[in-house]
């Protein structure tokens, strides 16, 4: 299923929910308030902006916001709230569109780095994050935590959601890092509706990794945007990313060449045999 299936007119009209779930003010609050803090006053840009649940009230704090995104049935939601002299977005894959400019702050909230399916495509995203950034610019995901630890042997499914009206299954695919969302949401009359999305799950060190990889060093991690600590138990984390830190050495850089190095003789051996 691809994501511009997924993020259909169907989805993207019934998407927001004012003042409910991700929408609620005690959600939205603290992630605008925490992202114009981390804008430090220069431009931000989302990758995949959606309908602008976090961009729209960013925008109203002042902070000069630009978007990328794959669907234009969710683009045109936006649309409905505010023009293109406002939010400027550019329609494309986040792992390689190109927003014109410079920005101090890229974001990803919501699990939304989870929807590029390929360990290659989430590296992609962390390094066109580093393209569009000046030096010491912010790169800043949202991502749960893989759940792994309750999921008993030779199961591959969990119930995550159990509420009136509403079901939430996650099935695993652990070999390969992959998972699937069912939404099951049923009325009294007994008609349900059921939609799913594909995600691909990734450990908070695989993401420190793949920023490296990009040129960013982890600058803070923590369990929500308030500034919880961030435990083993915590569910999901807000990490900080920025670019070109100081754990990125010459030194570093040097032993990064030298293991490309070694790399390289190691496949020319192979290669001979």
């Amino acid at each position: 299923m691809r994501q511009d299936e997924i993020w259909d007119e169907d989805t993207a009209r019934r998407y927001d929910t004012p003042g409910v779930g991700m929408f609620a003010d005690d959600v939205l609050g603290p992630t605008v308030e925490r992202l114009a803090e981390l804008a430090a006053g220069g431009r931000a840009l989302e990758f995949a902006i959606g309908t602008g649940r976090v961009a729209v009230p960013l925008a109203a704090r002042g902070v000069d916001v630009t978007g990328i995104e794959l669907s234009r049935p969710m683009l045109e939601q936006l649309r409905r709230k505010v023009d293109d002299d406002v939010i400027p977005v550019v329609v494309g894959d986040m792992a390689t569109a190109t927003a014109p400019g410079a920005y101090s702050l890229v974001y990803l909230v919501f699990n939304t780095i989870s929807n590029l399916l390929t360990q290659a495509k989430q590296v992609a995203c962390f390094r066109n994050a580093a393209r569009h950034l000046v030096a010491g610019g912010r790169f800043v995901v949202e991502l749960g935590v893989p759940d792994l630890r309750v999921l008993p042997p030779g199961q591959s499914g969990l119930l995550f959601a159990n509420e009136e009206g509403y079901l939430g299954v996650d099935t695993y695919d652990v070999l390969n890092q992959h998972l699937v969302s069912h939404h099951v949401r049923y009325a009294a009359d007994r008609t349900a509706r059921v939609s799913r999305s594909p995600h691909r799950y990734a450990w908070p060190a695989e993401l420190d990794l793949m920023g490296q990889l990009a040129g960013f060093t982890l600058e803070s991690r923590h369990a929500d945007w308030r500034g919880a600590e961030f435990t083993a138990d915590s569910p999901s984390h807000v990490s900080v990313y920025r670019l070109g830190g100081r754990a990125q050495s010459a030194r570093d850089r040097q032993a990064e060449r030298l293991a490309g190095r070694v790399g390289e003789d190691a496949e020319g051996v192979g290669a001979g045999g």
